[in-house]
Order: C-alpha cells, then sequence, then structure tokens
C-alpha cells in the first residue's frame, strides 16, 4: 500500500437544521444537513400520504372488480 494518499479521518459533529448533533467520523472538517433522523417525517412517524390529482382514487375504481372478486 503506498504511504500519504489516504485522507485523514477525525471525529466530526454534524449539525441539523432542527438543531440536533450528531458525532460521526468523517474525512470532512465539518458538516450540516437540512434534515436528519430526528426531525424526518418517516422516522418521526408524521409521514403524511398526499393524494395529488385522486390518484388512489382512481386506482380504487379502476380495480374495483379484481378486488370485488377476490372478496
Amino acid at each position: 500500500m503506498r504511504s500519504d494518499i489516504h485522507p485523514e479521518y477525525h471525529q466530526v459533529t454534524v449539525n441539523c437544521g432542527c438543531g440536533n448533533e450528531i458525532e460521526i467520523g468523517s474525512v470532512e472538517s465539518e458538516m450540516t444537513v437540512e434534515i436528519c433522523s430526528a426531525c424526518h417525517p418517516f422516522f418521526t412517524g408524521k409521514q403524511k400520504l398526499i393524494d395529488t390529482a385522486g390518484r388512489i382514487e382512481k386506482f380504487k375504481k379502476r380495480y374495483a372488480k379484481h378486488f370485488e372478486e377476490k372478496k
């Protein structure tokens, strides 16, 4: 292995937009992120299903016969 080609690896505090701080190891000197697991809707359970243009109703209408046959 060649020497002096690898970047320095050190501990970094990552700052999130919500104020959460996470300690990780990285080759970067500092990091900031807009969203983390503490404030992301998927991880917090506050995820909302947004139905744009009635897609769910269209799907249910299109496959109504199929679902009735299974019952």
